[in-house]
């Protein structure tokens, strides 16, 4: 038996060789398989009837086999050669499909399948291909700022662990950059890890921005192949802040200068329209043709009137670059002539001038007692009513909080002066006596009796009101009495008397004294009638100017018709003497 089964090895290692050497076997086929994921082979082959055996090898790059796997068609067995890269990752099954689990690029091979029979051995190829995507793109080292019209690094986009590696594109604004010789420059580098022969690529873009980059997002992608075709990853976005010259100069008023009065605090701000704004100016004031170099705010405080005037500003490095604007601190005086208290007799003349100096037309409002007036006051002949608080007030309507006012306190005095009057009341049995008192300070009235001495005490009197008030006392003599009104302020003391006869005796009335209302209204209705007369006179000096120019038109006619008439009878004289003549 032993003599027989050595030829019969001998024969099938033979039938192996020559197999490998002479056999192309069936044509290529490929199992494409995700990093570390379970890499599946079926054999390929229909299983023949007199099978013996199946087998499984890989070829090195040399051409040289390595078998890692056996089974056996009659005992079910299976057998896994010793091959390190290989332990503990095989499986083989009853149709001879080989599975190798965790794939790594290291699998990558040329793997075949092997049935073999005692008259044959046929052989199916199969070609495995291990794919890692990459980690997903990254732009690092990015730059703090780019500045326009110079060629800046901007960064770097990195993608790692990937096989095959993969290729990295830049985009702006989603628009893939392509290389322009100093404009964009990308440079791409590749590196392989040798323990997991999985691949690194880092591309680097230079870049010259301008003002249309601001904002503008930049990506990059990688794109790499996996089981199933071509696939790409992009990175996040990344804006960066772009840095250009200032261009232009803008000056800011703060307050709005439409606003600024005098007392105000005048801040200047100027701006460049670069970035980075500029950090420092100069600063031009009226009267000041040096700047004053500052940050890009320049601050005036208590400002008067004589700071009104052209501010200017300017870069410190480019003083053309200037910008300018016109303020006007805005004020407003008032002058009350004569103003605080004031103290003057009734009937005097009072000339009161309330003059205004401002910055812009001004209102102003004359206020007596918290009530306006409609016009300024003006004093002829002063009055007990006119005393009073008066206040002129005037204001900027267009600049917040710009008012003044002054105030003039008017005291009119005046001494007490007395007007008695009587009346006797309908019924004839009593009389009403008042005593009718002016003045300023308010004058105390006293009542006697003369011939007695005694005083009255049962008077009553009225409000006292513009410098005006009345006592009124009713009585009933028996005979006739004098009555005696005492009036007395600070001023002077004035008395009057009345004589009152007895109740029995009638007599005349005398009437209360008319009001200033009153006396205003008849003195309006005296102005009337004495304007209807002075226009009826002119009509009649009218009428009569014309009657006269008629009449003297008129005997002018009448001497022309006399003298014409004169003619007439002159000539009629003379013919008829030249009749008698020529008889």
């Amino acid at each position: 038996m032993a003599s027989k089964a050595a030829p019969c090895c001998r024969l099938v290692f033979c039938l192996l060789i020559c197999a490998v050497v002479l056999r192309p076997g069936l044509g290529w086929y490929t199992v494409n398989s995700a990093y570390g994921d379970t890499i599946i082979m079926p054999c390929r082959l229909d299983v023949p009837q007199n099978l013996m055996f199946g087998k499984w090898k890989y070829e090195n790059p040399d051409g040289s086999p390595v078998f890692i796997a056996f089974r056996s068609s009659t005992k079910k067995n299976v057998q896994y050669d010793d091959v390190p890269e290989y332990k503990d990752r095989l499986s083989l099954s009853e149709n001879y499909t080989l599975s190798i689990t965790n794939a790594r690029i290291s699998d990558e091979k040329r793997f075949v399948c092997m049935l073999v029979t005692e008259d044959d051995v046929f052989e199916a190829p199969t070609v495995v291909k291990v794919f890692k995507q990459p980690s997903k793109p990254e732009i690092v080292s990015k730059a703090p700022f780019l500045e326009t019209e110079q060629l800046r690094q901007l960064g770097d986009c990195i993608s790692k662990d990937s096989y095959p590696y993969g290729n990295i594109t830049w985009y702006r604004n989603g628009r893939e950059l392509q290389h322009r010789e100093g404009v964009v420059n990308i440079s791409f580098n590749k590196q392989m890890d040798p323990a997991t022969q999985l691949y690194t690529m880092t591309s680097s873009l230079e870049y010259k921005a301008t003002k249309a980059d601001i904002q503008m997002p930049f990506t990059c992608s990688v794109a790499y192949y996996g089981p199933s075709g071509q696939n790409t990853v992009y990175s996040e976005q990344a804006v960066f802040d772009i840095y250009y010259p200032t261009e232009q100069v803008t000056i800011q008023v703060l307050p709005p200068k439409t606003a600024i009065k005098e007392g105000d605090n005048i801040t200047l701000k100027c701006l460049g329209n670069g970035n980075p704004p500029p950090a420092e100016f100069l600063f031009y004031l009226p009267g000041h043709p040096e700047g004053i170099r500052s940050s890009n705010a320049y601050t005036l405080t208590d400002v008067r009137r004589n700071a009104t005037g052209d501010y200017k500003c300017s870069l410190i490095d480019k003083r053309s670059m200037i910008a300018s604007t016109a303020i006007t601190v805005h004020y407003l005086d008032l002058s009350l002539n004569p103003s605080g208290e004031v103290t003057k007799q009734v009937g005097d003349a009072l000339p009161v001038s309330c003059t205004v100096s401002s910055s812009r037309n001004a209102s102003v409002v004359w206020m007596k007692d918290n009530t306006r007036l409609r016009s300024s006051p003006s004093f002829s002949s002063l009055r007990y009513q006119d005393a009073g608080n008066y206040v002129c007030e005037t204001a900027l309507q267009e600049v917040e909080g710009l008012k003044k006012r002054e105030s003039l306190t008017l005291v009119v005095e005046g001494k007490p002066q007395i007007k008695m009057t009587k009346k006797t009341d309908p019924s004839g049995l009593s009389k009403t006596i008042t005593c009718h008192v002016e003045g300023f300070p308010k004058p105390a009235i006293q009542w006697t009796i003369t011939g007695t001495g005694s005083v009255i005490n049962q008077a009553k009197e009225s409000p006292y009101v513009n410098g005006k008030y009345s006592s009124k006392i009713i009585i009933s003599p028996e005979e006739n009495v004098t009555l005696t009104c005492t009036a007395e302020n600070q001023l002077e003391r004035t008395v009057n008397s009345l004589n009152v006869s007895a109740i029995s005796f009638p007599e005349h009335d005398e009437t209360d004294e008319i009001s200033d209302e009153n006396r205003e209204k008849v003195n309006d209705q005296a102005k009337l009638i004495v304007g209807i007369v002075v226009g009826l006179l002119l009509a009649a000096l009218v009428a009569g100017a014309v009657y006269w120019f008629y009449v003297k038109k008129s005997k002018t006619a009448s001497k022309h018709v006399n003298k014409d008439l004169g003619n007439l009878e002159e000539n009629k004289k003379l013919e008829e003497n030249n009749h008698k003549t020529e008889a």
